[in-house]
């Protein structure tokens, strides 16, 4: 692990941290990398220095959290997640966005990473719930969702404006009750 990154939890390969400004050049490329693999998912993002400032001003609100996943042995982003739309009170609960990358997927890394961000999420964000919204053909998205115990509530027509048009979503969410995630380890340095 680089000596300067502190990790907030860790599994076996893949540890979070916030996201930050240093993380601006290797996530243009990771997203340019990616862009056909996502086009289908997510709208084109702008990749601009001052685009990227802005979102991470979002994360200085209450309301949002914003991660990357990294390899553990390197401080590689292999992916990265926001809890957004935050309520505390007697709600306890925010919606996930994530996106995985192409020269990463299919290795576990967005599972485990995921599964960090649940645990993290119910334990020091002291959250009670978490939701998802995942358009109902994107199955990889779907599957990754199950994994820690995600259940779907519903269903969501023209829920968020993509690439052009309004697209349905399911929603899925998962309590700190129902839970399925393997106990990782905090930073070790």
């Amino acid at each position: 692990m680089p000596s300067n990154t502190t990790y907030l939890v860790q599994g076996p390969r893949v540890a979070i941290r916030h996201v930050s400004r240093r993380d601006y050049e290797e996530l243009a490329v990771l997203g340019r990398e990616s862009s056909k693999m996502l086009q289908r998912w997510l709208s084109a993002r702008d990749d601009t220095l001052e685009a990227f400032e802005a979102y991470l001003k979002r994360f200085e609100q209450p309301t949002h959290e914003g991660f990357v996943f990294c390899l553990r042995d390197t401080g590689a982003i292999v992916g990265g997640i926001n809890i957004n739309n935050i309520v505390r009170g007697t709600i306890q609960s925010g919606t996930l966005g994530y996106t995985a990358y192409a020269s990463t997927t299919g290795r576990g890394y967005m599972t485990e990473g995921l599964g960090l961000v649940v645990q993290l999420a119910f334990g020091q964000l002291e959250l009670h719930r978490l939701e998802a919204n995942v358009q109902p053909d994107n199955t990889p998205s779907l599957n990754l969702v199950k994994r820690p115990g995600f259940t779907r509530e519903g269903y969501s027509a023209n829920f968020q404006f993509i690439n052009g048009e309004w697209r349905d979503h399911e929603r899925w969410a998962i309590t700190t009750e129902m839970a399925r995630v393997e106990p990782a380890s905090g930073d070790a340095g």
